[in-house]
């Protein structure tokens, strides 16, 4: 028996991002899977659903996966979602996509909010080729490097960074091409949403001001062809 699952993306901050076929497949779904259900609770309950859940994180996503593959197998249509955006962006998901079609079910996106797509719209950059490169490494030597490569190529790229190391990212942009046209959004969607774009010297700069950097980042990093700056 052939069931589907379903990989929803969901809002990253606003809740009114949700769309309505979303919403719609979260009602109807037998079971939601998703990385936290204490996150996933409070959108559904803001929708005013109640569900089955089931935890599948990164940590437990290939044994949480086959618990989904056997509702999968007894014909339950099965939703997951991330803690926000679109799941398997630098979140789980696509370990039980892949276990889903090797098991003989449909796994189909339901398209939402991601917060990669959301800062290349506002972005102001010129490159037509993007890429995704999420997390970079926590430890100072592999972050670095991996930052050198990234900035040698004519595509633009995109990070996450936490609160804790957004800083150190931006002194390494700034270090290694103070001129490079960034764009930094922090907290998007959100009541305290904020962009700010000029050359990595200058956006470090305005944040080494604050005292501490409070929310979640993204940074749109332009290519080393398209180096220009957007007024």
């Amino acid at each position: 028996m052939v069931a589907t699952l379903y990989i929803i993306g969901t809002p990253i901050g606003n809740l009114g991002d949700i769309s309505f076929r979303a919403a719609e497949l979260l009602k109807t779904a037998d079971l939601v899977a998703c990385e936290d259900t204490r996150r996933t609770v409070k959108l559904l309950n803001h929708l005013g659903i109640q569900v089955k859940l089931l935890s599948c994180r990164a940590q437990n996503e290939e044994f949480a996966s086959e618990k989904v593959i056997r509702a999968l197998d007894e014909g339950k249509t099965v939703a997951y979602a991330s803690d926000a955006g679109t799941p398997a962006l630098s979140d789980p998901g696509a370990v039980l996509a892949r276990l889903a079609v090797e098991a003989g079910h449909a796994v189909i996106p339901v398209p939402g909010p991601s917060a990669f797509a959301a800062l290349v719209s506002v972005a102001g950059g010129l490159d037509k080729t993007v890429v995704f490169e999420g997390f970079l490494s926590p430890k100072p030597g592999r972050r670095r490097s991996r930052l050198r490569e990234l900035l040698t190529m004519e595509a633009a790229f995109v990070l996450y960074e936490s609160p804790f190391r957004i800083l150190k990212l931006l002194a390494d942009l700034a270090e290694f091409d103070g001129e490079r046209y960034i764009c930094v959004g922090r907290e998007m969607t959100k009541v305290h949403e904020e962009y700010l774009r000029g050359p990595a010297a200058e956006i470090f700069a305005e944040f080494a001001k604050k005292e501490e950097q409070i929310g979640e980042f993204s940074v749109y990093v332009s290519g080393k062809k398209t180096n220009k700056r957007v007024n």
